[in-house]
This record gives C-alpha cells, sequence and structure tokens, in this order.
C-alpha cells in the first residue's frame, strides 16, 4: 500500500468526526445547508474510494479497482459542482434560488460528464515493486479536466466579483482554489502522491465553520421562552384589565355620590371642600390604573392609535378646563396661547393627544409652587397637512442637566428626597414619549434647574376640508339641562351601581327603572315597556352586555338608544362597543361632562 495514502486516513477520520457533529444537530432548510450537505458526503465518498482502490488486495480484482477509481472520479467532479453552486450563491446573494434553466444545464453537465467518465477507458500505472503509482487514460483526462476546468471558472467568478465577496465565507473558496492548483502541481511532479482529497478535506472542514447554521435547539428553546413571556404577558395584561375593572366599580359609587354632594345646596362649603377632595383623590387613583395599563399595553405592543375627526377648539377648551381645575389655589398664573390659524378640525388620535398635554400639563402643575405656567399650541401648514407645535413652559422647580435623560424612563422619579410630598407613580412622562414616538411625533425639554422647565412636543395632523363632525351643535358640556317625561332603564349586577345611575339620572330629571340582568330587561322590552334609552353594564353574570344586546336587537320593532355603561374603559374599548352595535359609551366612574353630553346627545330634544 502506498504510504501517502495516510493522509488520506487522517483525513477521513478527521472529516467523519465532522460530518458526525454536523448529522446530529438540527438543521434549517437553506440552500447553503444543501449545498454543504452534499460537499460533506462526496467528500468522504471521496476519501473512502481513494482508500478501498489503495489496499494491495484490490491488485487482484483489477475490475473492481479501476471502477472505485472511476466513481472517485466522478465523485470530485461532483464535489467541485457543488462549489461552484456556492460560489453562485455567495455572488447572488445567499437566498438566491436557481432558475429551472440553470438546474437543468448543471444537472445536464452532471450527468453526461459522470457518464463519460463511467464508459471510457482507465488504466493504472504500476511501479517496479507492484504499487500503483497513479492512473491514466480518457475516463482520467474527462474527470481532471472537467474538474479542473470548473476550478478555473470559480477562481475567474471570484476575481470578477472580488468587491461583493467581503464575508468570510468566501474563505472557504479561495483556499480550495489555492490549494487544489498547488495538489494539482505537486501531483504532476511526484505522481504517487495523494493530496488532492486532502486538500478537499481541509476546504470542507473551513467550510463547516463559516456556514450559517445556527442550533435549532437552542433556537427552539428561546421560542419557548419567548411564547411563555408572551403568555405571561398577557396574563398581565389580563390580570390589571381585570384590576381596572374591580378598582373602577367602587370609584364609579365613590366619584357619582361626591359629584351629587357637591350640587346638593344643604351641603355646608366647608363639608364640599373635602368632598372636592374626595373627588381628586378618585381622580388620581384612577389615572394611576390608566397608567399602569397604558405602560403594559405598550410593553405588549398593543398600543394603538385610533384616528378619527375631532375640534381642535374643543379640545383646547377642554384641556384649559381640567388644568385650571387642578391648580387650585395655587398662587399660579395660567397662560395660554393658540394659534387662530390653525384650522379646527383635524383627523388624528385626539384622546391620544388629550393625554399628552394632560400629562405634561399635570407635570407643570404638579413641580410649580408660583409663578406662571403657559401653553402654547401653533402650527405650521404644508399641503394638507397641519405640524402641531404644543409647548408647556413654567416657572417650577426645573431639572438638572444629568437628569433629564431620565425623565422619560418608566417609574423613574427625579429628585424623590426633594419632592417626596409631590404624588406620582413616574409613568405619565414614559406614556407621553412612546405615543408621541407612535404618531411620529417628537418631544424636546428644555430646563434650568431651579427656574423652570419647557416641554415641546411636533405632531402632524392631517387637515380636514369637509369635516363630518357638526361644530354648531356642540352643546356646553358643563351645563345641565332638566329634562323631563323622559324614562331611562338602568341593567346593572351591581346595586350601588345601580344606586349611583338612578340618582345622576333623577337629577335631570329623568324617571329611571333599574334592573340587575339581561334577562329582565329583554324581559321588560318583550313586555312592551317604553323606554328612551337604555344603559346598559357589559361584564354581568350568564349574560354580558354584548349578548344582551344581541337578544334584544332579535325583538322586533326594537330601536331604543342603547349606550355601554361599563368599567371596562381600556384605551380601544369604545371602538369596540361601538362596533358590536351600541350607540355611545360611557365609562365608570361616570364622568359629569360625559354624561351631560350623553344626555344632550339623545333625550334633550331641544
Amino acid at each position: 500500500m502506498n504510504k501517502i495514502i495516510y493522509f488520506s486516513f487522517a483525513s477521513l477520520a478527521f472529516i467523519t468526526i465532522i460530518a458526525i457533529v454536523y448529522f446530529r444537530k438540527k438543521k434549517l432548510k437553506t440552500i447553503e445547508i444543501k449545498i454543504f450537505t452534499k460537499i460533506l458526503i462526496l467528500t468522504i465518498l471521496c476519501l473512502v474510494f481513494e482508500i478501498l482502490s489503495a489496499f494491495p488486495f484490490m491488485n487482484s480484482i483489477l475490475w473492481l479497482k479501476l471502477f472505485l477509481k472511476k466513481l472517485f472520479l466522478i465523485s470530485m467532479f461532483l464535489l467541485v459542482v457543488n462549489y461552484f453552486k456556492y460560489t453562485i450563491i455567495l455572488i447572488k446573494g445567499i437566498n438566491y434560488t436557481f432558475s429551472k434553466i440553470e438546474k437543468i444545464i448543471i444537472n445536464s453537465v452532471e450527468i453526461i460528464v459522470s457518464l463519460a467518465i463511467l464508459v471510457t477507458s482507465l488504466h493504472l500505472n504500476v511501479g517496479d515493486d507492484g504499487v500503483v503509482i497513479n492512473s491514466y487514460g480518457l475516463a482520467q483526462s474527462i474527470g481532471s479536466m472537467a474538474s479542473m476546468g470548473i476550478i478555473v471558472i470559480i477562481m475567474i467568478l471570484l476575481l470578477i466579483n472580488i468587491k461583493k465577496l467581503t464575508s468570510r465565507r468566501a474563505i472557504p473558496l479561495l483556499f480550495l482554489v489555492i490549494l487544489m492548483f498547488c495538489a494539482g502541481y505537486i501531483q504532476i511532479l511526484f505522481p504517487s502522491i495523494l493530496l488532492i482529497n486532502f486538500c478537499l478535506s481541509f476546504v470542507a472542514v473551513i467550510m463547516s465553520m463559516t456556514i450559517e447554521n445556527p442550533d435549532l435547539k437552542i433556537i427552539e428553546q428561546l421560542n419557548i421562552a419567548r411564547d411563555t413571556a408572551e403568555k405571561a404577558n398577557e396574563a398581565k395584561t389580563d390580570f390589571l384589565s381585570n384590576m381596572s375593572h374591580e378598582i373602577r366599580t367602587p370609584l364609579n359609587a365613590i366619584v357619582g355620590f361626591s359629584n351629587l354632594l357637591l350640587e346638593d345646596e344643604s351641603v355646608p362649603d366647608s363639608a364640599k371642600d373635602e368632598v372636592r377632595d374626595i373627588v381628586m383623590a378618585s381622580d388620581n387613583l384612577l389615572e394611576i390604573v390608566n397608567g399602569i395599563l397604558d405602560i403594559s399595553k405598550i410593553e405588549a405592543n398593543k398600543l394603538e392609535i385610533v384616528n378619527t375627526e375631532y375640534s381642535l377648539k374643543k379640545l383646547c377648551d377642554e384641556l384649559v378646563s381640567l388644568s385650571r381645575g387642578r391648580l387650585g389655589d395655587k398662587p399660579i398664573e395660567f397662560k395660554t396661547k393658540f394659534d387662530p390659524s390653525i384650522p379646527d378640525v383635524l383627523y388624528g388620535d385626539s384622546t391620544r393627544i388629550k393625554q399628552i398635554c394632560v400629562n405634561i400639563l399635570t407635570n407643570a402643575i404638579k413641580y410649580t409652587k408660583e409663578g406662571w405656567i403657559e401653553f402654547k399650541i401653533s402650527g405650521i401648514i404644508k399641503n394638507d397637512v397641519c405640524r402641531l407645535i404644543i409647548s408647556v413652559e413654567d416657572t417650577g422647580i426645573g431639572i438638572k442637566k444629568e437628569n433629564i435623560d431620565k425623565l422619560f424612563n418608566k417609574f423613574e422619579r427625579i429628585d424623590l428626597e426633594d419632592n417626596i410630598t409631590i404624588e406620582g407613580t413616574g409613568l405619565g412622562l414614559a406614556i407621553t414619549k412612546k405615543l408621541v414616538e407612535l404618531m411620529n411625533g417628537k418631544i424636546v425639554v428644555q430646563s434650568v434647574f431651579g427656574k423652570g422647565s419647557k416641554f415641546t412636543v411636533s405632531i402632524d395632523q392631517r387637515i380636514v376640508k369637509n369635516p363630518t363632525i357638526k361644530l354648531d351643535e356642540e352643546i356646553n358640556s358643563e351645563e345641565k339641562t332638566i329634562i323631563n317625561n323622559k324614562r331611562v332603564l338602568l341593567v346593572d349586577d351591581n346595586k350601588i351601581n345601580l344606586k349611583v345611575a338612578e340618582k345622576l339620572l333623577e337629577s335631570y330629571g329623568i324617571d329611571t327603572e333599574s334592573v340587575d340582568s339581561g334577562f329582565v330587561a329583554i324581559e321588560k322590552i318583550q313586555n312592551n315597556e317604553k323606554y328612551d334609552m337604555i344603559l346598559l353594564d357589559d361584564m354581568m353574570p350568564k349574560m354580558s352586555g354584548v349578548e344582551t344586546l344581541k337578544k334584544l336587537k332579535e325583538i322586533p320593532g326594537f330601536n331604543i338608544t342603547t349606550i355601554a355603561l361599563t368599567a371596562n374603559a381600556l384605551t380601544g374599548m369604545k371602538e369596540k362597543y361601538l362596533s358590536e352595535g351600541f350607540d355611545d359609551y360611557l365609562a365608570k366612574p361616570i364622568n359629569k361632562d360625559e354624561l351631560n353630553r350623553i344626555i344632550n346627545k339623545y333625550l334633550n330634544n331641544d
């Protein structure tokens, strides 16, 4: 046996280990992986055929020895063809797919050359000692020339596309060209030295280190971990949603009865101040609940921007009224300046714009003890888009330069030791920044510590040329209108909520009737009871409000205005209930301005 064959033995042992490791792992079904799999198998076959044909006992079975030599030549040619394929996908792109014509051409060349090697003559060159030095003949010439021809093509392609081959995937191909030419030259000088297979094995090992073959087991574990995290996040969101509902239900009673006490002339002014404190504390609790829900939806990428037509003037009036109410008796001048050139009707998410303004204004009110706060909105109009520039400037405590970057971190409160008496969770500005980014806007903070701060937000809104909302029919929500001869059906499983709604509606002069389930409500309508409006809770046992409304709509002639009255007040719920068939939506705790709007819109014939 030729002693040089031990190179091939060593190569076979090493590449077999590489193959075992490679095939034990799960693999992606990419074209790169498929080609490398063929290269690995063909490299092993080349080594096996070469080693088997070198055993001494094969000299007595000449036809088998020649057949193994031909199989070696075919395997080597097919191996080089796969390196050519790999070169093409590197140049065209790792996700490149061969067309049908390209596949037919390549497969045809493989079949023609393989058959030519198989059917043409091959002879052995035997030395004086009986050891086979090399092989020669037409089969040898076809195999060697075809293989070297493709390697030359690979080399030309590499040179032409050298600038594209910046990735490490090109390294094995460079080694292939260099080593094959070196091995071929050495074998011409010393025919008994068999280095070609050794070189091909070396190139295959290098390629195994450069191909993208991620550990699918780890990926699978990561996917499981991601799914677990998503389920945990969904569970958290569901928990927060339920918590919101449970907190809003008692808050509805607190806020509702407090507002009634504020309107009761028999309650002394000293007591009314304490009642106002109760309402303010309830509003603060509601803001905390809403903030936690919003930040959880932001983290779950479920917070959506819902664009509709809205009146900027009405939005500004609401913000001014709300801010003045929160100032209380602080010695602060509240200044406003709104650009009159801004079109009154814009298209965007007015709820979120209001939330952004409320968060920034609330922040200014909290951290300003005296002086002034200026709320300003200006506009830059270009074509059909108005860029709103919203700024809130104050003479408050200001922010240290090193703390400005921390402002928008959730649950982050700046200078907590100095501001320990100021209420807050540190969520408002974090939510504000996320909302601004969701609307493709920008927020900028300028501040001088000890002198004050200025928050500026810019958001693009589309101008509505032909508005569908009726501005001239807006009714002042702060004015309570006494409405007689109207009857409302209240449907809620919570007795306290029914009592709150009854008292609130009675203050308008409205006659009410209360039932504690959807079943009773349906029975009332089937018995031809007459109502001008139904306030229907959704989250009731056995039959929800949505299910109740569907049953009601099945009753012939049913056309009573039905309002969803619910503590399920997450963002997007209004749109959900409207899509379910409700005429409008009223959240718990009941806001008196919203209640005025509902009553004036649906019950006030004037």
